[in-house]
């Protein structure tokens, strides 16, 4: 028993040390920043949506989906604004402005070009618990098929990364992958408010295959300009790079997984002649 105390004791002990190491190793320019005093409430916000997520069959059970036509129209068209102007301050920030496809530390100085990546990738950041309203709405319209295990789980996980990108890391090399992130939110969130204006604007949507084929080309990019750095040496934590690479190969297999079970098997299903099962087709992943 004493044994097993004296083993909690030293757990919590290296718990508490790696804590600490945190807020010693932290970039002190976002010290201010709002949500970034502490992970617990981006990690409370977190538990919260995977909480609500897993109750919502029984919120909604007796209730009517709601109709929010209007309302999807206006936040999907914000958020291709928002998209966009993250998109762009990364490339102004950073990716137009000297950075190097290859070992890229993280400019802690106080450049006016530095601060304005600061600045972004916490507004990236921020973005990501907006984007968990993406969720909610689903569950509210009763569009439980949307709510998939990618999308929730993709969805949960980025806010408290995040946080702690922001909070040790926030350019440099790491920042690559949310380029492209912020790139590809904007397309799709196009496509969103597009569909949410009604039958109409349905001619418009012809490439909605496409923005799965982007994503998984996003991630093949991601783990190729990730996997560079474990043969070279750069001054950008190591610890990073492995968590950028294993997150895009683990969304590389889910989103290659529903590629082929959404187009390929259907479209194999049809040239033999047999028909596909049901909701096979329509089940899209919100873009990762």
């Amino acid at each position: 028993m004493a044994q097993s105390v004296t083993m909690d004791e030293g757990i919590i002990a290296k718990a508490i040390r790696s804590y600490d190491n945190i807020f010693e190793n932290a970039d002190p320019r976002v010290e201010n920043y709002f949500m970034m005093d502490s992970p617990i409430p981006s990690l409370l916000i977190c538990l919260a949506y995977f909480i609500f997520v897993w109750i919502s069959p029984a919120i909604m059970k007796d209730r009517k989906p709601l109709e929010m036509r209007n309302l999807m129209v206006v936040y999907n068209l914000a958020m291709v604004v928002l998209s966009t102007y993250i998109f762009y301050e990364f490339l102004m920030a950073g990716w137009l402005r000297g950075y190097s496809l290859g070992c890229q530390p993280v400019d802690y100085s106080d450049s006016p070009q530095a601060l304005r990546m600061v600045r972004v990738c916490w507004l990236f950041y921020i973005s990501k618990f907006i984007e968990l309203l993406d969720t909610i709405f689903f569950i509210l319209r009763k569009k439980f098929n949307q709510v998939s295990f990618l999308h929730v789980f993709h969805h949960g996980i980025m806010p408290i990364s995040w946080w702690f990108g922001v909070k040790l890391v926030p350019g440099g090399f790491g920042t690559f992958h949310s380029l492209l992130n912020s790139f590809i939110h904007l397309v799709m969130y196009t496509y969103y408010g597009l569909s949410a204006m009604g039958p109409a604007f349905q001619k418009y949507l012809w490439w909605k295959k496409y923005m799965t084929s982007m994503q998984i080309t996003q991630f093949v990019l991601v783990m190729i300009h990730s996997s560079q750095l474990l043969f070279m040496d750069c001054n950008y934590p190591k610890f990073f790079v492995y968590w950028i690479g294993l997150y895009a190969l683990i969304f590389l297999v889910m989103f290659a997984n529903f590629y082929i079970k959404a187009y390929l098997k259907p479209k194999m299903a049809q040239a033999s002649g047999q028909t596909p099962k049901n909701g096979s087709i329509g089940n899209k992943p919100k873009a990762s």
